[in-house]
């Protein structure tokens, strides 16, 4: 027996949000029939109905979590906000080369990285200016809850389409071979970037602390508690003295206790203990 049709929304985008925390509003249910037409075909299910009955028989199997796979939200573009990529990869980044002078080593963070143009970027601004980084260790993890788009990203292959949004031409001819219709990262930026697995409303803690976490424009489709929790989780790996960088239209105000506004980087996040100790410190010099 096929479920109705209110059902079979609130079963496919109830599943997306048990596993990743994202939540689709009844507003873009339309999304739903669309990005799942792939699995459909796939799988040679004539309809939504009877998708929703044949997951609904085996919530953790595979036709389920291709399902979770194809409805996440993979939007994203090489240089994505540039003003904030450009105080990130300028004066953040400087004030943390100053900061670890002596370890020489930075990691960096690209959480949901989608199909890797995000830390692709920033080995691309890290290689432009080499010069200024001779000697220095610069790790890039990039991480993702959809093993699909990961195995995309970890390939370094991108479309014209995906090649036009956001990368300069000049950086394109200068890290970017031609494969066909396709165009493939050289392998000194791909040897940057490591690509690890991982959804984050689950523990962070095997990758290890960061000196800057990217997490943009993935808590504005969590629920106020799943915000709080992957903040919690943020901040877990944050390195003291290190940088969160979010969405332009993301917070963490009214969210997270952890964290504060940097009062140096708009747009940035500090631990939020790291603000008590400089207080602390500024005191007893005092």
């Amino acid at each position: 027996m096929t479920l109705p049709g209110r059902d079979v929304y609130e079963l496919l985008t109830g599943l997306l949000e048990s596993k990743t925390g994202q939540i689709l509003k009844s507003s873009r249910h339309w999304r739903v029939e669309m990005a799942l037409k792939p699995v459909l075909r796939e799988h040679t299910i004539p309809d939504l109905s009877v998708l929703a009955s044949l997951i609904e028989t085996d919530l953790g199997g595979q036709l389920a979590q291709d399902c979770i796979e194809a409805l996440i939200n993979n939007e994203t573009c090489f240089f994505r906000d540039q003003a904030n990529f450009a105080l990130l990869t300028g004066p953040v980044t400087d004030s943390l080369r100053e900061k670890r002078r002596a370890s020489k080593r930075l990691r960096i963070w690209s959480a949901a990285c989608s199909s890797g143009q995000e830390p692709y970027s920033v080995a691309m601004a890290f290689a432009e200016n080499a010069e200024k980084w001779r000697g220095w260790n610069i790790e890039i993890v990039a991480t993702d809850v959809s093993h699909s788009v990961l195995g995309k990203a970890k390939s370094g292959r991108f479309s014209q389409f995906e090649i036009q949004r956001g990368l300069p031409v000049t950086m394109m001819l200068k890290y970017f071979r031609q494969g066909g219709e396709d165009w493939i990262v050289d392998k000194e930026i791909r040897r940057m970037l490591s690509f690890v697995p991982h959804n984050l409303i689950e523990s962070p803690a095997c990758l290890g602390k960061f000196d800057i976490i990217l997490c943009r424009n993935m808590l504005m489709y969590l629920s106020d508690e799943r915000k709080a929790l992957v903040l919690e989780n943020l901040c877990d790996s944050l390195a003291e003295g290190g940088y969160l960088m979010l969405g332009s239209a993301e917070t963490v105000i009214g969210h997270s206790d952890g964290f504060h506004p940097s009062d140096e980087f708009r747009g940035f996040y500090e631990l939020a203990d790291s603000k008590s100790n400089a207080s602390s410190l500024h005191r007893m010099a005092g």
